[in-house]
């Protein structure tokens, strides 16, 4: 009789994203948030371009000087990424909980036991929650700016469903989306609980800021404006901005769209090494 040689089997790296494929659909987080993030992206998009004027002018009283007429293609790039300040918040919590659920039910042990240099199985957890992310979000994003061009068309306000400006900010909002998500699944790898990952993601993404922008306001400090612009929301946000231009005015730092959309890739690379550094010397 034949027997095989275990010691010498190894799992590829498509094994392994095969692996972790499964293990991402199969979990009711991953089906309920993504839903959520889809939900939200088109129905608000949909919602808040209902809720423009029929003029299409916005802020025009009774007895007062005529508004100015809403840009139609900054108003569609507003009104379809509208969703993103609530999908963010979303995508950080499912990316702490692709990671930290590991850690809470003991499947990472099975997991590194599969993978014995570990470092490859996070690559391929990140790689496909990257990629599903990516997908859904910009498909999301995309039907709610097709769903609101004709909207605002028939309430005074037409885009132009050619313009570049706006079908590259969407790339943006997406990739924004995918990179929180990773950088929050990073936090879970350092952190490894999940209350307490979620905790630190989405403070990083809402409280921080805010604590910037009071220190901005309060002391009138070019270097408080200077370090928020360099926070994750802040210098992601740039991505989708309607035709960002980066600069220096005054003291004051600015980040166009690729300048930013980088910064929050090097908070991801830095949250990763510091993860990965943590799991080679911890215990799972």
């Amino acid at each position: 009789m034949s027997t095989v040689d275990l010691t010498r089997a190894r799992l590829s790296f498509p094994g392994v994203v095969r692996s972790e494929w499964i293990k991402l659909r199969s979990l009711r987080s991953t089906f309920w948030c993504y839903l959520i993030v889809v939900v939200l992206t088109i129905g608000l998009a949909a919602l808040v371009a209902s809720a423009i004027p029929t003029d299409g002018v916005v802020g025009a009283r009774p007895g007062a000087a005529p508004a100015a007429p809403l840009d139609p293609d900054a108003t569609w790039l507003t009104v379809s990424t509208i969703g993103v300040a609530f999908g963010q918040l979303v995508v950080a919590v499912l990316g702490a909980l692709v990671i930290t659920g590991e850690y809470g039910t003991g499947m990472i042990r099975s997991t590194f036991t599969a993978v014995p240099t570990r470092l490859p199985a996070l690559a391929a957890k990140a790689l496909v929650f990257g990629v599903v992310t990516f997908v859904l979000t910009l498909a999301a994003l995309v039907v709610g700016a097709l769903l609101a061009a004709p909207i605002l068309a028939g309430r005074g306000v037409k885009p132009d469903l050619g313009a570049g400006s706006v079908w590259v900010a969407l790339l943006g909002a997406a990739g924004y989306l995918t990179l929180l998500g990773i950088l929050a699944m990073a936090i879970g790898l350092i952190i490894r609980v999940s209350a307490g990952a979620i905790a630190t993601a989405l403070g990083l993404v809402l409280v921080v800021p805010i604590i910037f922008n009071l220190l901005a306001s309060l002391t009138q400090a070019d270097w408080a404006r200077n370090v928020g612009a360099f926070l994750p929301s802040d210098a992601g946000g740039r991505g989708y901005a309607f035709k960002p231009t980066g600069g220096v005015t005054d003291g004051i730092l600015t980040l166009d769209g690729s300048q930013g959309l980088l910064v929050l890739a090097a908070w991801c690379v830095l949250a990763a090494v510091v993860g990965a550094v943590l799991v080679k010397r911890r215990d799972a």
